[in-house]
């Protein structure tokens, strides 16, 4: 698992709209985070990779992923919550996947299946008219 260090990340605080009372029009509680994943060091290639398409949108031509926070009422609150986003990101472009084998069928398995279909087209003739001698 890998951790991004705080210190790779950069927050701007702006004033969120919706519920808040008083302090809707006075208090800057949404959070816009930005971390730079291009030229991040806490990231090996291939997470960074996945990590870059994983963000879709949230990418911008720089290589800088922004992750807007306005689901709480506090501050710190939206701050924590983009962190734990950004977190989940990185932990799921982490996991590499894993690449199918292809393989042939056998030959055994071929002949089931051979079987198989002329099982089958015997029981769909059968259901025809009756044929008159």
């Amino acid at each position: 698992m890998t951790v991004i260090p705080e210190t790779e990340l950069e927050f701007r605080y702006f004033r969120a709209g919706g519920p808040g009372g008083q302090n809707v029009n006075k208090v800057s509680t949404a959070v816009q985070m930005r971390f730079d994943a291009l030229n991040s060091p806490s990231l090996n290639e291939g997470t960074r990779q996945r990590l870059m398409k994983a963000a879709g949108s949230r990418l911008t031509l720089d290589g800088v992923i922004l992750i807007t926070a306005v689901r709480y009422r506090t501050q710190e609150r939206n701050r924590q919550d983009a962190i734990e986003r950004l977190q989940a990101l990185v932990d799921q472009a982490a996991i590499a996947p894993i690449r199918r084998v292809a393989t042939r069928p056998t030959k055994a398995s071929k002949e089931r299946r051979l079987v198989a279909k002329s099982h089958r087209s015997g029981i769909k003739s059968g259901r025809g008219r009756p044929v008159s001698d």
